[in-house]
């Protein structure tokens, strides 16, 4: 069985009498440790792809499994459990707590947790560890999306899903945070998904998704990804 495993998941929001349809018949593997990029215009189905696979909503139809565990049947508290213990997320906006420092930051979200990291050494390995004492009102956008990043990572997760991280970056910032995220699923081990509307992130990843109006076009595997450092956009 692989890692993660949809099988013709499907989801639908109902507004009244009108019935939407924002996954439909959606079916893909992905392989633990693999970097895995999610890509397709606005309004595919991405983030209600991201957001089913974190436990932060529910299949209509369908099965979800993580680590050969079906998500998509568990209950509430178990949900709680799974997005607590098992999903570092990284969004767009960095969705930082100003009045706490980088290092602060972190903790926060090691404190929940079972088997946490060391916060001091997980800002080191992101390259911030002169900025540890820093508000986040101090910290370049680049440097407070590596404090998310940081902060998912501490968490020491089983998945980490990551929602258009340099959406809110400059070009070459953005590309820093490429590198930073295929750097740390090579040499830590980590499976992470990220969703994107830019084909050129494809390059990078070890499996591309393409999804199209709610189901998933095309699914290629990457023999031989390029560094993130050499992509152009």
């Amino acid at each position: 069985m692989a890692f993660v495993e949809f099988d013709d998941v499907s989801k639908i929001y109902r507004m009244g009498e009108v019935e939407v349809a924002a996954v439909s018949g959606m079916s893909f593997s992905i392989e633990k440790g693999e970097l895995v990029v999610v890509v397709g215009p606005s309004g595919a189905g991405k983030t209600t792809l991201l957001n089913m696979l974190g436990g932060m909503d529910s299949a209509t139809s369908g099965a979800i499994t993580l680590d050969g565990r079906e998500v998509s049947s568990f209950d509430e508290k178990e949900l709680t459990y799974y997005r607590r213990y098992d999903i570092g997320f990284v969004f767009q906006f960095y969705n930082l707590v100003q009045n706490l420092t980088a290092k602060e930051n972190v903790e926060l979200a090691s404190q929940i947790c079972k088997d946490p990291l060391d916060a001091a050494e997980v800002l080191q390995a992101v390259g911030l560890g002169h900025r540890m004492d820093n508000f986040p009102a101090q910290l370049s956008g680049g440097e407070q999306q590596r404090v998310a990043i940081a902060r998912a990572l501490a968490k020491n997760p089983k998945l980490l899903l990551c929602d258009e991280p340099t959406g809110a970056l400059d070009y070459n910032t953005g590309k820093a945070i490429l590198r930073l995220l295929q750097t740390t699923c090579y040499e830590t081990g980590k499976t992470v998904v990220l969703i994107t509307h830019n084909s050129a992130f494809t390059a990078i990843a070890d499996r591309v998704i393409h999804v199209r109006e709610g189901r998933v076009s095309e699914m290629t595997l990457n023999a031989d990804p390029v560094s993130a450092e050499s992509l152009e956009w």
